[in-house]
């Protein structure tokens, strides 16, 4: 009986014993390929951190991501939240009809009037007289999720705020299809009738027809990782055409990279990912007829097929280049604005300036 409680007692504490000096001395990596994010770094040991509380807090967070084998523990957590006890949701991901998504809610109105302000300070700078226009795309939870925020009250919202721009909802044009099964980002493919419908509503227009091909590349969105669920890949999609194939870009590698096609992200196969500043130049465009587009990453895949309708088309990203200095890089001069971001990232618009 008493070798019984000796065992109960000594082989619980090997097991903390080696896993605690495995965390602490093992050789574990600083980046997680599957969440796609820089894993949280060793503390620094001060009085003030001690004191105010910052190290405990940053050195929870630190073994939380150091721990042995997460990969394989945050699986299991998955699995279990998602068929043991019926959670229809892990970490903010949920898995509806094939896809996974992450929940978006509530709405915050702090953001959206940070991101309007910065529009409006941007507008007032640098092109008053230009013609504006705002469209915001849905995040595919307004199609899969029950806990979401009213969107045509988020749309209206923003359109309020920003009285300077001719909005152009196209929403309705949308559906969960419309998304990568395993990302938060649009297909290509499906988003021909989106592209035409805002060039057509900026007295422009684009092509129907296109030449359809695909990556060998198997494509695990970012939802993959973060969910630790094993998920089939999806398949990635793009177009082109003649008055594609003869576009002049800079900023970016490609219209279409492959060589970012190879690497961790494949959706940066569309004008090299996020990028302060491309520029689109069209030969075939109509003459003197230019376009500006603030955007996020979702305008990558849209932007090559609204750029056959102009002679030139400017991809602003304000999350990586400063507002404040936007003339010495941009020529707003004759120019359309078109202001197309997704409700995700203004409804968390800090990174913007």
């Amino acid at each position: 009986m008493k070798f019984k409680k000796y065992l109960n007692v000594i082989l619980p504490s090997v097991f903390v014993l080696i896993f605690a000096f495995w965390c602490f001395f093992g050789n574990t990596p600083d980046y997680s390929e599957s969440e796609r994010r820089q894993l949280a770094g060793f503390p620094e040991v001060s009085f003030e951190t001690i004191s105010s509380g910052e190290f405990a807090k940053d050195f929870e967070e630190y073994t939380t991501d150091r721990f042995p084998l997460r990969d394989g523990w945050r699986s299991v957590k998955a699995y279990t939240r998602l068929n043991l006890f019926m959670q229809k949701e892990n970490n903010d991901l949920y898995v509806k009809d094939g896809h996974i998504s992450k929940l978006e809610y509530p709405m915050n109105e702090n953001m959206l009037d940070y991101a309007a302000n910065l529009f409006g300070k941007v507008q007032q700078k640098y092109f008053q007289g230009n013609k504006c226009y705002i469209a915001i795309i849905p995040d595919k939870n307004k199609y899969l999720a029950e806990l979401k925020f009213d969107y045509d009250e988020f749309y209206n919202y923003m359109y309020g705020k920003m009285p300077f721009c001719t909005p152009i909802k196209i929403d309705e044009l949308l559906s969960a299809d419309d998304y990568y099964f395993t990302d938060s980002h649009w297909k290509q493919e499906r988003i021909i009738d989106v592209a035409r419908h805002i060039a057509n509503s900026m007295s422009t227009d684009i092509p129907e027809h296109y030449v359809l091909l695909n990556l060998d590349t198997e494509f695990y969105g970012v939802y993959a990782g973060q969910s630790a669920l094993k998920v089939k890949p999806d398949v990635i999609n793009y177009l082109t055409n003649k008055t594609i194939k003869e576009f002049k870009v800079s900023g970016a590698n490609a219209v279409y990279d492959m060589q970012k096609a190879e690497g961790k992200d494949p959706y940066e196969l569309f004008l090299s990912g996020n990028q302060p500043l491309v520029k689109i130049e069209n030969p075939n465009g109509q003459d003197n007829k230019k376009l500006v587009v603030f955007r996020d990453s979702y305008a990558s895949s849209i932007a090559p097929l609204l750029a056959q309708g102009y002679s030139e088309v400017t991809l602003v990203d304000l999350r990586y280049m400063n507002s404040a200095i936007l003339d010495q890089f941009v020529d707003f001069e004759g120019s359309d604005v078109l202001f197309l971001y997704s409700t995700s990232v203004l409804n968390n618009s800090t990174s913007m300036k």
